[in-house]
C-alpha cells in the first residue's frame, strides 16, 4: 500500500546531484514548510516550520537540479519512505524522506516559464512529446515534463538541525544529507 504526500514550501538549499554506482542520477533537496495560525487564547500569531528531505530520480532529478535554486517555492508530491544506513562511526541509522514523483513551482507568489526537455531515460508514460531545451529557467511541462519556478521566487528558509526524512535503499548506503 502506498500513500501519497504533498507539501508546499521553500527550498532550503540548492538541489544536490548524485549518481549511483550504476550511473542513475538522483537529486537531494530540502524543503521548509511553514504553518501560521492565530492563537485564540493569546490573540497572537503562532508559526511552526517543518523541514523535509526530498530525493528524486532520473529525468526529474536532472530537471530539478537544472531549474530550482535555494529559496524557490515548490510543490512536491511523492511518498514517504524509510531506510537504514551505516554512518562513518559504524552506527546503524534510520531516516525517512520524501521520494518525489513530481516537483513543480508554486505559482502563488511567482511566475514560471515552462520549456519542454528531451526525454533522457524514458521514464514517463504520459504520452506527451518533447522538443529540445530553449535555455529558459524552467524545465518540462505537460506530457511528463517537470515545471520549474522563476529564479526570483519566494525568500529562502534555512534548515540548521532539520529533521531527516528518507526512502528505501536506492543503491546507496550513506547518510541522507
Amino acid at each position: 500500500m502506498s500513500s501519497t504526500i504533498t507539501i508546499i514550501g521553500n527550498l532550503t538549499r540548492d538541489p544536490e546531484m548524485r549518481y549511483t554506482a550504476n550511473g542513475q542520477s538522483n537529486a537531494r533537496l530540502g524543503v521548509a514548510v511553514s504553518r501560521r495560525w492565530m492563537n485564540r487564547q493569546t490573540n497572537e500569531w503562532q508559526e511552526q516550520t517543518s523541514f523535509f528531505n526530498v530525493v528524486c530520480w532520473g529525468d526529474l532529478a536532472n530537471n530539478v537540479s537544472e531549474s530550482l535554486v535555494k529559496g524557490a517555492r515548490v510543490v512536491v508530491t511523492g511518498r514517504l519512505e524509510q531506510r537504514s544506513y551505516e554512518n562513518a562511526q559504524g552506527e546503524q541509522k534510520q531516516v525517512v524522506e520524501i521520494v518525489a514523483d513530481e516537483i513543480g513551482p508554486s505559482l502563488r507568489y511567482a511566475t514560471a516559464q515552462v520549456s519542454r526537455t528531451e526525454r533522457r531515460d524514458g521514464g514517463d508514460f504520459g504520452g506527451g512529446q518533447r522538443g529540445g531545451r530553449d535555455g529558459g529557467s524552467a524545465g518540462g511541462g505537460a506530457g511528463g515534463g517537470r515545471p520549474a519556478p522563476a529564479r526570483d521566487s519566494a525568500p529562502s528558509a534555512s534548515a540548521p538541525g532539520a529533521a531527516s526524512l528518507a526512502g528505501d535503499d536506492h543503491g546507496f548506503d550513506e547518510e541522507p544529507f
